[in-house]
């Protein structure tokens, strides 16, 4: 009876076992060379078992956050039958992750604590991490649900921060270039790549110390240079000889709150 050759449609793996059994069943003179062929294609068997593979597929992920936040209403809040303008404040990496009274150490909260009073809202959420940057999209998800409960409004949304919180406020002007009517930020880290994404009607200022060690000065020097180049209208006030702590300054500026109050978001 003749050895049919095996058909070459058949998977790889069917056709050298068919071709392992015509083997055996041949009388090989040298008994060395059908063991070094049986050898070889054990291997080649073995070696077509442990192929990599490419898996195309989709998944829904959740991720949760607590933040925890001070929330102020001006006094006359009750008494306006429209609504009132919030400041939406982030802190720097000091403030991170521990008892939210540490808010009062600086900017707007600390201000609050002193008995200073606002005559717009003023929301400051706290970073739950120390060592990791704010998670910007579960402070939009706290912003929008206070603007839902409270008479806020809309079209006055603005936004600070200082430092880590100061990266975090531009990093939200550049991924929700349409949420906000103005934008301060001291000492704080720049998207230069994406400055052409935030809101050429934003208007901007932005303060720093020149003898900054932590964030460099030239981070908010190159950042104002690329958005003036595009012709953004943006305000930079440089300290001289001061560091890191420039928000001491900065949020004393009693023109900040002034300018605040003067910007609405364009409805066109």
């Amino acid at each position: 009876m003749k050895n049919r050759i095996t058909p070459t449609y058949l998977p790889l793996s069917i056709r050298r076992f068919k071709l392992v059994k015509l083997l055996s069943s041949l009388r090989f003179k040298n008994v060395g060379i059908l063991r070094l062929l049986l050898a070889y294609l054990f291997l080649s068997i073995q070696g077509c078992s442990a192929q990599s593979q490419l898996i195309s597929d989709q998944k829904e992920t959740i991720s949760k956050e607590v933040l925890k936040y001070y929330l102020y209403l001006p006094k006359d809040y009750e008494e306006k039958n429209g609504q009132v303008p919030l400041l939406l404040f982030l802190h720097g990496g000091g403030e991170s992750g521990g008892d939210l009274e540490e808010l009062k150490s600086n900017g707007p909260p600390k201000m609050l604590a002193e008995g200073r009073e606002f005559p717009f809202a003023i929301l400051a959420p706290q970073n739950p991490y120390k060592r990791k940057w704010w998670n910007t999209t579960a402070v939009m998800q706290l912003l929008d649900t206070v603007v839902g409960a409270y008479h806020i409004d809309t079209n006055r949304i603005y936004l600070s921060g200082l430092s880590r919180g100061g990266g975090a406020a531009w990093e939200l002007a550049v991924q929700y270039p349409d949420k906000f009517a103005a934008m301060a930020v001291v000492c704080g880290m720049t998207p230069l790549p994406y400055a052409s994404w935030i809101n050429k009607n934003m208007p901007i200022w932005v303060f720093h110390g020149t003898e900054d060690k932590s964030i460099p000065f030239s981070e908010s020097e190159n950042m104002v240079a690329k958005l003036r180049e595009m012709d953004y209208d943006v305000t930079f006030t440089k300290y001289e000889g001061v560091g890191h702590d420039s928000w001491i300054q900065a949020y004393n500026t009693e023109e900040l709150y002034e300018w605040f109050m003067n910007q609405k978001k364009s409805l066109d």
